[in-house]
């Protein structure tokens, strides 16, 4: 992103200041509570939603994609935190198609890592980058001690479905076969992500799961995009004024399938897949205010199904996105660190049934 400017950290700093705030003193400012569907929202994500929903890009869909793309970074950093660790370090990952940018993120190096997540960022497969998911794969190694290698897949318009996807299935398998590089170890390596990121985690666990060098240990989908064939209850609910709207969802799907892609294919829309046996754990989070609500969690129910060591997690009083907002929101560093806990209890598990 281009460098910050006053009033930018003025935006930072308010954010910060709100999410530290007492609940009630937000909700004598905030007045009546929104409730929808049995769940009240955040009274600091009500205060929030004020004054993003009267900023101009409110509806970034409507804006040039180099102003969307500037826009969904500037926001990102806005409710970002700078936890300190031992190393971040930017690399390439080398794929099919040539390279994509990586960061590798470790909270030490004194001790091997008891695993690696391949993380996946969010921004409908047209926004985001490494930078804007910051905030959650530095949160996610600090407090779990795993390393994280965050992974810049192509973005659409310019480079539609499958060609992102594939930078990501190429990732994992990369980092799985070059685990020791960063201290870990291929039966250790997971895969995890954030809405269109958590999209790809899923997929990508489907497509490798009888990889002869290993399927992902586990998977973390943050509010995932699994049906684009449909619209779900909750577009219905929370079509706009939650951050996410239907009409961003459409531009997205728009841009992301321009190139041929089907809504109905199990590897744009993973809820439609088939079978769904055999897959590594998966930790589905999803908020209670959030267009996508509905579908992560069907996807839960349908791996639970089918066998899938599953637990899903429903932030209610949340918005889309919520993961990212790691340096404003209390809330958001405690759902990331519970994420990975859950991801290092599984990776015990399976070590102690490995020594049986």
């Amino acid at each position: 992103m281009s460098r910050p400017r006053p009033q930018d950290h003025l935006l930072r700093w308010g954010a910060r200041t709100l999410g530290s705030m007492p609940p009630a003193v937000l909700r004598s400012v905030n007045g009546s509570p929104i409730v929808i569907d049995g769940n009240t929202l955040h009274p600091a994500v009500q205060t929030s939603l004020r004054v993003m929903n009267d900023s101009p890009g409110a509806h970034f869909e409507r804006l040039p994609l180099d102003e969307a793309r500037a826009h969904i970074e500037l926001e990102a950093w806005t409710f970002a935190g700078s936890i300190r660790l031992a190393q971040r370090e930017d690399i390439t990952i080398p794929t099919r198609a040539g390279g994509v940018r990586g960061r590798v993120y470790q909270a030490r190096l004194d001790r091997p890592s008891p695993g690696t997540i391949v993380y996946f960022h969010g921004g409908g497969w047209v926004l985001g980058s490494i930078d804007s998911a910051d905030a959650a794969c530095r949160t996610l190694a600090k407090s779990t001690g795993m390393t994280v290698v965050s992974v810049e897949y192509r973005l659409a318009p310019e480079n539609p479905f499958p060609e992102g996807l594939e930078d990501c299935i190429d990732a994992f398998r990369w980092v799985r076969d070059t685990a020791s590089r960063h201290g870990g170890m291929a039966a250790t390596v997971g895969v995890g992500g954030e809405s269109a990121g958590g999209n790809v985690a899923a997929v990508t666990s489907i497509v490798t799961r009888d990889d002869a060098e290993g399927a992902p240990a586990f998977q973390i989908l943050f509010c995932p995009v699994t049906d684009l064939s449909r619209k779900h209850r909750s577009y219905e609910l929370f079509a706009d004024g939650f951050f996410l709207t239907e009409a961003q969802m459409d531009w997205y799907a728009a841009h992301y399938l321009r190139g041929g892609g089907r809504a109905d294919d199990p590897l744009v829309s993973p809820l439609l897949t088939e079978d769904l046996a055999g897959l590594a754990p998966a930790y589905v989070a999803v908020s209670g205010f959030d267009v996508l609500r509905d579908e992560g969690i069907a996807y839960a129910r349908r791996l639970e199904d089918a066998g899938v060591d599953t637990t899903l997690v429903t932030h209610t009083g949340q918005i889309h996105g919520f993961f990212n907002a790691c340096g404003a929101l209390k809330d958001a560093r405690d759902a990331v660190t519970e994420a990975g806990t859950w991801a290092l209890g599984r990776l015990s598990a399976r070590a102690d049934g490995a020594r049986r």
